[in-house]
């Protein structure tokens, strides 16, 4: 079996608490190293003993998760899964933390049906497992990004002209992302990086549903071009990106010269919902040579297959290189299953995108 994944508990709820450790210790590659009602005693077991990971909630007493977050990351890296409620108000919270370092954002489990409960056991340890895989950096700031000057009317304006020309053309190309753990802010860098003009983002993040409508309205403030959580009938075009809502299915379509994506519920497709997998077999099909894909840093398997997919449709395929993944699991599978074209780090891939975008 090898060595066990040790996780520290952080959260004031004992009832969530024994939950969590009930659901980690069903994995026999996890073990609960203690469990802690606030931050301060969370800080007395790191002193005794570092876990591989930490389970943390981000509203507690005597101090906030935030601010817990913050003092490991600028002291003693270690990897971090935010755990948090459905709660619209909390979503902003949660997506700082993943700013300020931490891997991982889960749900909160609660009770309900077996299908429920047994998707949530799977979403929890595949988290707690990425993290401890994960390469956590030492943190030393924690502002805001420079934010790009807003558009004039005159770029709105272009930015119209551009959509209407894409439907017209059907030779379009399209941009198909799929990430997981760090990959919030790997998208980030991605996104903010492309200019006005850029092909049509459909993207996959593997993220709870509420917090992806926050994410998308969060990069759509800091990016040139457009970020909306997607919907059903919603036109790819150029200068916009589409992300799949958290806990469904994403999937790429074609009508004529016009392309548009469609939420679907499901099953877990390769243990995720939204699954990278399900967009780039889309993409494949209805795309084919006209689409890239992306395939950015994340745990598992998600998004192999349907990138070789892609691939012998014609499309271009690239994956994120392993220095500047924060776990290099996805872009690996990828690249042994044979489906990657290109290894690029992530500063690289925003032009490399664009060149392939324009021809």
């Amino acid at each position: 079996m090898g060595k066990k994944i040790r996780v520290l508990i952080v959260d004031d709820s004992a009832v969530v608490r024994q939950t969590l450790a009930d659901i980690l210790s069903s994995d026999r590659g996890i073990e609960v190293m203690a469990k802690a009602s606030d931050p301060l005693i969370a800080a007395e077991h790191i002193a005794r003993e570092v876990p591989d990971a930490i389970l943390l909630d981000v509203e507690m007493p005597r101090m906030d998760g935030l601010t817990f977050l913050q003092k490991i990351m600028s002291q003693h890296p270690i990897p971090v899964v935010i755990c948090s409620s459905l709660a619209e108000s909390g979503s902003d919270t949660a997506l700082h933390a993943l700013e300020y370092g931490a891997v991982e954002i889960i749900l909160k489990p609660r009770l309900g049906a077996k299908q429920f409960l047994e998707e949530a056991r799977i979403r929890i340890c595949d988290a707690v497992k990425a993290a401890a895989a994960s390469h956590v950096r030492r943190r030393v700031s924690f502002g805001p990004r420079d934010v790009p000057p807003k558009l004039t009317a005159d770029a709105v304006l272009a930015k119209a002209r551009i959509g209407q020309d894409a439907m017209l053309k059907t030779t379009e190309k399209v941009i198909v992302v799929g990430a997981s753990t760090g990959g919030t802010e790997a998208l980030k860098d991605f996104l903010m990086a492309l200019p006005l003009d850029a092909p049509g983002v459909v993207i996959v993040q593997h993220m709870p549903e509420n917090f992806t409508t926050a994410f998308a309205y969060r990069l759509d403030s800091i990016c040139h071009i457009s970020v909306k959580e997607a919907e059903t009938n919603d036109t790819v075009i150029r200068g916009r990106a589409l992300i799949a809502p958290g806990n469904h299915h994403l999937l790429l379509k074609r009508s004529g010269a016009r392309y548009y994506v469609e939420i679907k519920e499901g099953p877990l497709v390769s243990r995720h919902r939204p699954s990278v997998d399900v967009l780039f077999r889309s993409a494949a099909r209805y795309a084919g040579p006209n689409a890239v894909g992306v395939i950015m840093t994340g745990m598992g398997d998600d998004g192999a297959k349907g990138m070789l997919e892609m691939k012998e449709a014609g499309a271009v395929t690239i994956a994120q290189d392993e220095e500047s993944c924060v776990v290099f699991g996805m872009p690996k599978k990828a690249i042994e299953l044979g489906a990657v074209d290109k290894v690029l780090p992530l500063s690289s891939i925003a032009a490399a995108v664009m060149r392939e975008g324009n021809r």
